[in-house]
């Protein structure tokens, strides 16, 4: 493992020339070059603006450059990955804004340059690999384990039959509740229709050409294919998990009603469900998400991590001991935020 030395080191260079030669660099009493000068002989010094400079910022700076050197390196083969993450980025943007993306881009963030938020695009793209990585370490075999038990399922074959709510958007509250009683009671046909059919499968096809408002598979009988819980979207959700309380061949005896109107479903087919090798990585990136979400301490604890592994030694006293308070500051407001919250979730 490559190991750093971090040092930061912040040096003007002052070449003044004029057309026949040199200007002479006036001193301080001190002997350090100035680089500004006023009336009365009054300078300002390289170290004046080094020191000012390093107050205001000093830490966010060498942070940048301090993470920039250790991710390049760790993440060696996800740079072209991370350049044209930054780089589409910015084309949508562009696409968006058009001449005013810098204004608006000055306007809302702290960069002044599209240059500068470009760099802060790439970078981070890098430094959300350290961070799930640092969450992939935090989970446990059980928890892989447990998550493939109870979310996991198999893909499971079915149709369905939709009934739309025939309301306009402008129509009052009672024409809606009407309309959409109507809608209900439409599908409760259907599903007495299916109870009294002999032959469940092919009487949900016809019905499905007769009644469906999917266009795009009732004249497939009402065919979805093969789902899983997250194929179709929030806006099935309820349908999805009704089909997967039914055993292949059995159909909803009730109306289901999702914001779509309301449907009969009928399952068809269940495949076997895919072994845990099979699906462990996925569980992984499932789990690791959750847990950055669930612990945005994640992202600060990924990154000093990682400076800890690489040897990070800044030798600077003042940006050193901003480092260590901007770390325990911003532990300690996540932490305030995370017991605000179970204050007001226990009221």
């Amino acid at each position: 493992m490559k190991k750093l030395k971090t040092i930061l080191v912040c040096g003007f260079c002052l070449l003044l020339l004029t057309g026949c030669g040199e200007k002479v660099v006036p001193k301080l009493d001190n002997g350090e070059e100035a680089i500004t000068t006023l009336k009365d002989g009054r300078k300002i010094s390289i170290s004046d603006l080094y020191s000012k400079l390093k107050d205001q910022y000093g830490l966010e700076s060498l942070m940048n450059i301090i993470d920039k050197i250790i991710l390049e390196d760790k993440y060696s083969s996800d740079i072209d990955a991370a350049k044209e993450s930054a780089t589409n980025t910015m084309n949508q943007l562009k696409e968006s804004y058009g001449d005013n993306l810098l204004q608006a881009i000055q306007q809302y963030t702290n960069f002044n340059s599209l240059e500068e938020y470009e760099n802060s695009i790439y970078l981070n793209y890098l430094q959300n690999k350290a961070i799930k990585e640092y969450a992939k370490e935090k989970i446990k075999d059980s928890d892989i384990n447990k998550y493939y038990k109870d979310e996991i399922k198999s893909d499971i074959k079915v149709s369905h039959i939709l009934i739309t709510v025939d309301a306009a958007s402008d129509a009052s509250d009672s024409d809606k509740a009407q309309a959409e009683e109507n809608a209900k009671k439409t599908a409760e046909e259907v599903i007495e229709k299916l109870n009294q059919a002999s032959d469940k499968a092919q009487a949900f096809k016809d019905l499905a050409k007769e009644y469906s408002k999917d266009d795009s598979t009732k004249e497939d009988g009402g065919n979805l294919g093969f789902i899983n819980t997250n194929t179709l979207g929030d806006s099935y959700k309820n349908m999805v998990d009704s089909a997967y309380g039914l055993k292949d061949g059995e159909y909803s005896k009730t109306p289901i009603k999702t914001e779509l109107g309301f449907h009969i479903v009928y399952r068809t087919e269940t495949k076997e469900k895919a072994s845990l090798d099979e699906v462990k990585d996925s569980i992984l990136d499932t789990l690791a998400d959750k847990y950055i979400t669930d612990n945005a301490e994640a992202q600060i604890k990924a990154m000093q991590e990682l400076r800890k592994e690489y040897d990070m030694d800044i030798i600077d006293s003042d940006i050193h001991d901003q480092y260590i308070r901007y770390i325990q500051n911003s532990l300690a407001q996540i932490q305030a935020s995370k017991n605000s919250d179970k204050t007001k979730s226990s009221k």
